[in-house]
């Protein structure tokens, strides 16, 4: 099992299973590059821009989509990003423990909890990153060799507003066919984010020598950084 073991993966899944991590993840099942971006806007009342108003300093998204140590790395590229925390939501205060949700006994999801400027980065922009480069959205229960319900593609969303603009976001990608599988991402209330130990922040960038990190979070760094330079922070 990865679960508890990333930093010795290579040991345990061999040639193969390497390979399989290197395309966790990484839009494996994307058939059109085409960003979404380009899709028509959704309507007013259900707009990314109306819920970013509910804070004009401040907005938040709590995203889960495989091991925290890679999707956090992704969005802390990006320009208006305030801050990413790994940690766990969907379960209880009293199960929210590395040791317990990795292995498959409580409700948790990984999770980031990304706080941003919304005069800088709007929520769609968010949402396309993190379903066409965080990781692999029609994978159920897995991302590529991380396998369990901890690793499942949710958004655990604040408030009804906040639903509908990810629902809205989710039906524009299935109707404009950007993947060649049904989205398998769950949106459920967020009833509480707890951050992960402290060993799990930043940790791609602090143990990026790591094989895991090297082959999983690597290749989805290098995709944002060509597929949305204009979206990067300025030191990147």
């Amino acid at each position: 099992m990865m679960n508890l073991n990333k930093q010795i993966v290579f040991g345990s899944v061999g040639l193969l299973g390497m390979m399989g991590l290197m395309l966790s993840g990484c839009g494996t099942h994307i058939e059109s590059q085409e960003s979404v971006a380009a899709m028509p806007d959704p309507e007013p009342q259900n707009s990314a821009e109306n819920v970013d108003l509910a804070d004009a300093e401040t907005g938040e998204i709590v995203l889960a989509g495989g091991c925290f140590w890679c999707t956090e790395a992704v969005f802390e590229e990006l320009k208006g990003v305030k801050s990413v925390d790994s940690g766990y939501s969907g379960g209880t205060e009293d199960s929210a423990a590395y040791t317990m949700v990795s292995a498959g006994l409580t409700d948790h999801a990984e999770s980031i909890r990304i706080r941003y400027n919304p005069e800088q980065i709007k929520l769609d922009q968010i949402l396309e990153v993190f379903f066409l480069v965080a990781h692999d959205p029609t994978q159920k229960n897995r991302q590529g060799a991380d396998v369990g319900r901890h690793y499942r593609s949710a958004v655990f969303y604040a408030n009804e507003a906040q639903k509908q603009v990810v629902q809205n976001f989710i039906d524009q990608l299935q109707a404009k066919n950007i993947f060649d599988a049904p989205i398998v991402t769950t949106l459920e209330p967020l009833e509480g984010f707890y951050d992960a130990e402290d060993y799990h922040q930043n940790y791609a960038k602090l143990q990026s020598s790591n094989p895991y990190i090297q082959c999983v979070a690597m290749p989805k760094l290098a995709k944002v950084r060509e597929k949305y330079k204009d979206w990067l922070a300025d030191e990147k």
